[in-house]
């Protein structure tokens, strides 16, 4: 009787595992799911010469620190390995070297590109005006608003780096692997930006060299 007890329990129990399971880590499998449907396999990081790396870091330092300065909301995304296609789909097209005059006119408020997600892949600028999926996480602060949660949301679901600017106090952030670092100043952003368009160390040392050889430290 008692084995006959356990069988019946065991036979069960496998069932409500298989529909327990998914529901358990629902957050992981979504997660998964989402880096599947990115293309997590294509591969989409285009590492630059150390010259070509250090020029786009500043003109994207220059960029964020003018937004800064005059409180201008922004959100950069910078794609590494996951392709961002989809995200990439839901703004307008662009195809367009990295300028700082370039990416401040895509802020300027008022314009139709101003209060989404500006996406870079490589040395070219792809796509402004996407829309980035918020942050599930209760636990941040009240203080952060629609623009950091949805960078911190981002950087959840893959492995984009993603430059955010406060329009309420100019603050400059970063979202990564979920978490977020404020407060950072143009030295910090450039040390952050270099290692995403380097693919090697010396590359990276190469680029800083370059940064302050040009007075900027």
């Amino acid at each position: 009787l008692e084995l006959r007890l356990m069988s019946w329990l065991l036979q069960s129990a496998i069932p409500l595992f298989f529909i327990v399971l998914p529901i358990v880590f629902q957050p992981e499998l979504r997660r998964a799911l989402e880096h599947l449907g990115q293309g997590q396999f294509f591969r989409s990081t285009v590492f630059l010469d150390a010259d070509e790396a250090s020029a786009i870091a500043k003109e994207i330092v220059t960029t964020v620190e003018e937004l800064s300065r005059t409180k201008t909301g922004a959100l950069i995304v910078i794609e590494r390995d996951i392709r961002l296609d989809d995200i990439a789909s839901t703004g307008i097209h662009i195809d367009g070297l990295i300028k700082s005059e370039f990416l401040l006119n895509v802020f300027i408020v008022g314009t139709p590109l101003h209060d989404g997600a500006t996406i870079i892949r490589g040395n070219r600028l792809i796509a402004s005006g996407c829309y980035l999926p918020l942050t599930d996480n209760r636990s941040l602060s009240t203080e952060l608003g629609t623009r950091h949660r949805a960078a911190i949301g981002l950087s959840e679901q893959c492995d984009a780096l993603i430059v955010i600017v406060s329009e309420e106090t100019g603050i400059i952030s970063i979202a990564d692997n979920g978490r977020l670092t404020r407060r950072l100043n143009g030295e910090k952003l450039y040390a952050k930006l270099i290692p995403l368009f380097v693919g090697n160390k010396s590359g990276i040392i190469e680029s800083i060299k370059n940064w302050r050889r040009d007075g900027k430290w």
